[in-house]
């Protein structure tokens, strides 16, 4: 029996109420420990939907990831060794600036392979969590909105000078650039264009566009992200394997 088992089995007996219910309890307010796989699964899939949650409680009828949920799964990937790869699905509005670049910062510094697919859409502050992956695909329909920090809308919604604004946005840019192909020059061309969106600067760009932007890798869907990633771990245990033999 699992650490997770006899603390769910403690509780059960403590309260009296059935192991499937508490179970069901700690799923719905955030799971710090990797659910468990199946005896063939090396992959594990972290799913990035709706609006990203970061400092600020959203109303209930949002769809949104809450980044204090992303993050301790994040850590339980890298210290599982039965965990291989990580998947990401990215279906996102964008979100809080500061919780998608802490998500983006820590899929960066994975020290297994990792593999992004944008569905739908991975706008905003879900652009550098979707590049923040050893490599990115986007589905041929989805969409990618590039756009400066806003005062209000999606990406933040406090004052803020606008200094600090521009800080953010430079390290947004910033850890765009370092983690994909497109270049600063182009990325800001993106973000300041005029006349792409109603009402507003910046850019919506689609499917094979964004491959050819640089931004992301490779137009594919779940079959070839999950053929790039394996490759990437047969690849990565090849190196083990010749470092142990050097």
């Amino acid at each position: 029996m699992t650490n997770d088992e006899k603390r769910v089995e403690g509780e059960r007996q403590e309260t009296g109420k059935p192991a499937s219910s508490l179970i069901e309890k700690i799923q719905q307010l955030g799971q710090t420990d990797v659910p468990q796989m199946s005896k063939d699964s090396k992959i594990h899939c972290l799913t990035i939907v709706g609006q990203i949650e970061g400092h600020m409680q959203l109303p209930p009828q949002n769809k949104t990831t809450k980044y204090e949920h992303v993050i301790p799964q994040i850590v339980a990937i890298e210290q599982n060794p039965n965990i291989e790869g990580l998947l990401v699905i990215l279906n996102t509005v964008g979100g809080d600036v500061e919780a998608g670049l802490a998500i983006s910062e820590m899929l960066a510094s994975l020290s297994k392979p990792t593999v992004s697919i944008v569905l739908g859409g991975g706008h905003s502050i879900g652009v550098p969590i979707a590049v923040s992956c050893d490599y990115s695909f986007i589905a041929e329909t989805a969409t990618m909105t590039i756009h400066p920090i806003r005062l209000t809308g999606l990406v933040i919604g406090v004052p803020q000078s606008f200094e600090y604004l521009d800080k953010m946005q430079e390290r947004i840019v910033n850890f765009v650039t370092k983690h994909s192909n497109i270049s600063e020059e182009k990325f800001k061309e993106l973000m300041l264009s005029k006349g792409n969106l109603t009402r507003d600067i910046g850019t919506n760009i689609v499917g094979s566009e964004a491959v050819e932007s640089g931004l992301i890798h490779a137009v594919g869907g779940v079959g070839q992200a999950m053929k790039k990633l394996n490759e990437l771990i047969s690849a990565r245990a090849d190196d083990k394997n010749g470092g142990l033999i050097q």
